[in-house]
């Protein structure tokens, strides 16, 4: 059968319930301040129900979301804080995540790509030396991909590009832009392609779209019922989202193994996805004689 690649599943989502804080506009980075090691422990437990790859909480470490609030200008320490956790959880793959300047699911905010190429470059320059791959994720424009791929492609270590989907219409980036364009954005620089934090339903169309290209490829959703109008304003928190009250671990397994009957190697889960969905999308991929690997 097929060597498939398990990601891990959505760490910020995972940090807010076992916290149990109310959520901030700093998210995970908040919870990881006043709860140390919590990280470490959900690395941890993804990897004991299967992950692969244990994906760094360093998504939303970015210069730029930290301006007026009370982590400004610890932009660095909150890095290499993350970067700590998960090497202390002994895991043996670790990808760094570098998600959107600005704000995610906001391709009209994105800065142009000039500007935004050095502001990659920088962030992923930091995480390269304690990852083994970076992850360009939520990407929502093409735009986006190109400044997102050109600064991690500074750093030499492998880079996969995630992008985000419309919720109605896998075909389309959030910001209306064709999937299809992004193949020969990706064949420049990237070592696979992947969805993420889109709804499972439309994934099929966006797999389908990038099996048109040369690159390895793969899909990782999220759970929420849809990305809300509130979500999408100034400094939002994820009490703005609300979980789906279908998204079992089996059921989304479902999804999954379907993804992978279509060709996709790399699967895993983005918010909302904890580490039973890993432990049975594990299960399910090893009883049908699939071997997991890391990248």
């Amino acid at each position: 059968m097929t060597q498939i690649i398990l990601l891990d599943g959505g760490m910020g989502q995972e940090l807010i319930h076992r916290a149990g804080d109310r959520p901030t506009p700093l998210w995970s980075t908040q919870v990881m301040v006043e709860h140390p090691g919590m990280v470490e422990g959900v690395h941890r437990d993804f990897t004991a129900a299967g992950a692969t790859v244990a994906t760094a909480n360093t998504y939303a470490i970015i210069r730029d979301r930290f301006v007026g609030t009370e982590m400004d200008g610890q932009f660095e320490s909150l890095l290499a804080r993350a970067l700590a956790e998960a090497r202390n959880s002994d895991a043996d793959c670790i990808a760094g995540s570098m998600g959107p300047l600005v704000a995610s699911y906001r391709p009209d905010l994105h800065p142009d790509v000039d500007t935004a190429i050095p502001l990659y470059a920088e962030v992923a320059n930091l995480l390269a030396p304690s990852c083994d791959l970076l992850i360009c994720e939520t990407v929502a424009s093409l735009d986006h991909a190109r400044s997102a791929l050109a600064g991690a492609a500074t750093t030499g270590k492998p880079v996969w590009l995630a992008v985000t989907v419309d919720d109605t219409d896998g075909t389309t980036l959030r910001s209306g832009e064709a999937v299809a364009d992004i193949l020969p954005i990706a064949a420049e620089t990237a070592a696979a392609v992947l969805i993420n934090c889109s709804a499972p339903e439309v994934i099929p169309a966006a797999l389908s779209v990038l099996s048109q290209g040369a690159l390895p490829y793969g899909a990782y959703a999220n759970g929420f019922q849809r990305i809300t109008e509130e979500f999408l304003q100034s400094r939002p928190t994820v009490a703005d989202l609300q979980t789906r009250h279908d998204f079992t671990p089996a059921a989304y397994a479902d999804h999954v193994m379907a993804w992978v009957d279509a060709g996709a190697t790399i699967v895993g889960g983005c918010c909302e996805v904890s580490p039973a969905h890993i432990a049975e999308i594990a299960r399910r991929l090893t009883a049908s004689g699939h071997t997991l690997t890391r990248p």
